[in-house]
């Protein structure tokens, strides 16, 4: 049976003009977003509206946008031989209700700023937008892993889906390739379920194959009280100290080494975050191999922090980034990840790493390292414009995710998180992303913001995604003990990642006690944690822990 032919359209609830409702021969129902109203296109000279006397197929010039309708999907496919493409626009007439708020998500990180908005608040929401009222919920996204970045904007009248088919700064060249831009997807809340439950789905219907993994991850990295400043011997103390607090032997926790034990560049011999060749340490580290076996020794999986783009100090001309704007400084360049040499340096640090014997990696700065900007500052754009990378027939998208898929091959069964990477195309690719700005061993404030918001707006792509990695507990003397306790207590119930940074010295037997407890915790298959009053709240303080609800003052 065709599907026009037992499609039941909803009624006039909000959303209901732009989202058909049919219900399959097996019973399932699904829902398909309508073709759109208008089609438009960003070249280097300017926009221009595309014209159609179907709806499935928009053209300018030799410029081609098809909508192909499959099963739950609409599937965006452009050509462009001749004009160099920068964005698709593509809007649908829709009337939001006047008490609708909305939700995006964020391009990398987040930064302590998601929230629910009212549609006249809103800006650009990356890769989807849930529109919830009293009474209704719809979802409007794209799959994950699609060849552009994507991202929704509302009026009051309105719904847009722009797609950023750049390379650097420029319209891509496509030639003579057909781009499969990205495939949308929808759906509409079902009987008895909350806002909550309906994004989690919908996340779930966004990502086809998470990458799982075997059993919860938990455990420790050096970052937040040693910002840097580590060694061989600092990591031990600290792998021996938190060690022995770990009551689970059938599910061995993490000792994540964090930046600061590669090879400095000559150029920049301060700079912990920044290193001259990631498969070589530096003298406070020695063997790194050597050092993997000793935190086995102790009870650990030895784990590992990198930053794959940076070049070497006396790199060669052609392998590197151009200048970008606001990122000029000559001593600190980046490989281009559209040369082959490039990646497959990257590949064999993954390698290495392996071959050392550690169990997880965390890659970190790609994102920036890419674009030259954070997510906070993708608000005009993502990246500056006027530049190119060495290959321009390739979008960002399509080159970040070749850099993720590199990453993924060489790594094989080795745990990865990705760290400020693009969260759409991280999904299904990575064990784990970081999915907020860092926490804090220095600030109670800033790990309220950037952890307690980032948990309760992405818990919902926990485990639909990824493991949702909300940040590190940075004990230290410098954060309240009361406060950090109640972030290790929500990380450690959630059944998303618990990772702690403890100063020895700031570990009295009160502290002992409580991570011991919380290692044993976070060690097993749990519920996940629901934030209760996100819909209200920047920072949700009631949560849904283990079908408990549990009040937080994170004041």
């Amino acid at each position: 049976m065709h599907r026009r032919n037992f499609i039941r359209l909803s009624g006039a609830s909000f959303g209901g003009l732009i989202i058909s409702s049919y219900t399959k021969a097996e019973g399932k129902k699904n829902h398909l977003i309508k073709l759109p109203d208008s089609v438009s296109v960003q070249t280097d000279i300017g926009w221009f509206d595309l014209q159609s006397s179907d709806k499935n197929k928009w053209a300018y010039k030799d410029v081609v946008v098809e909508l192909k309708p499959m099963a739950d999907i609409i599937s965006v496919h452009v050509q462009s031989p001749t004009i160099a493409l920068k964005t698709i626009k593509i809007s649908w007439q829709h009337e939001f209700a006047k008490t609708a708020q909305l939700l995006g998500d964020h391009w990398e990180r987040s930064y302590g700023d998601l929230q629910w908005k009212s549609v006249d608040a809103t800006a650009k929401m990356p890769w989807y937008v849930i529109e919830h009222d009293d009474n209704r919920t719809n979802c409007f996204g794209v799959k994950t892993g699609c060849n552009t970045i994507c991202y929704w904007q509302a009026n009051e009248d309105k719904l847009s889906l722009s797609l950023d088919t750049k390379t650097g700064g420029n319209g891509v060249q496509l030639g003579q390739r057909k781009l499969r831009c990205a495939d949308i997807i929808t759906t509409k809340d079902e009987a008895n379920e909350n806002v909550f439950a309906t994004a989690r789905r919908f996340c779930k219907m966004m990502c086809d194959k998470p990458r799982t993994v075997s059993q919860p991850v938990y455990g420790i990295n050096d970052w937040y009280f040693a910002y840097g400043n580590n060694s061989a011997d600092l990591i031990l103390q600290h792998t021996s100290l938190m060690s022995s607090l770990v009551t689970d032997s059938s599910n061995k926790p993490f000792s994540v080494i964090d930046a600061g034990w590669a090879i400095k560049s000559p150029l920049m011999p301060d700079d912990c975050c920044w290193g001259d060749d990631f498969a070589k340490s530096n003298s406070k580290f020695a063997d790194m191999g050597k050092l993997a076996d000793q935190i086995k020794k102790l009870g650990m999986r030895p784990g590992l922090w990198t930053r794959p783009l940076c070049a070497r100090h006396d790199e060669k001309p052609n392998l590197l980034m151009p200048v970008i704007k606001g990122r000029d400084d000559p001593k600190n360049t980046f490989l281009d990840p559209t040369i082959e040499e490039n990646l497959h340096r990257v590949k064999n640090y993954l390698i290495t790493y392996k071959d050392w014997g550690y169990e997880m990696v965390k890659h970190d700065f790609t994102t920036y390292d890419i674009l030259a900007r954070w997510g906070f500052e993708m608000t005009d754009d993502i990246t500056e414009s006027n530049w190119h990378f060495n290959d321009v027939t390739k979008t960002n998208a399509e080159i970040i995710l070749n850099l993720y898929r590199s990453i993924r091959e060489a790594a094989g069964e080795t745990y990865i998180i990705g760290c400020n990477t693009v969260s759409h195309l991280s999904a299904g690719l990575f064990e784990l992303n970081r999915i907020g700005d860092d926490t804090s061993g220095n600030e109670w404030d800033r790990t309220r913001k950037m952890g307690v918001n980032t948990l309760g707006f992405r818990m919902i792509q926990h485990k639909t995604f990824y493991e949702a990695d909300g940040d590190c507990v940075g004990i230290t003397n410098k954060v309240p003990w009361e406060k950090n306790k109640q972030w290790m207590q929500l990380l450690a119930e959630s059944s998303a990642p618990l990772f702690i940074s403890a100063q020895p010295d700031a570990i009295g037997e009160e502290q002992k006690q409580f991570i011991k407890k919380s290692f044993a915790e976070a060690a097993k298959p749990q519920p996940n944690a629901e934030p209760l009053d996100w819909l209200t709240n920047l920072l949700p303080s009631k949560w849904k822990l283990d079908g408990q609800e549990v009040d937080f003052d994170w004041s």
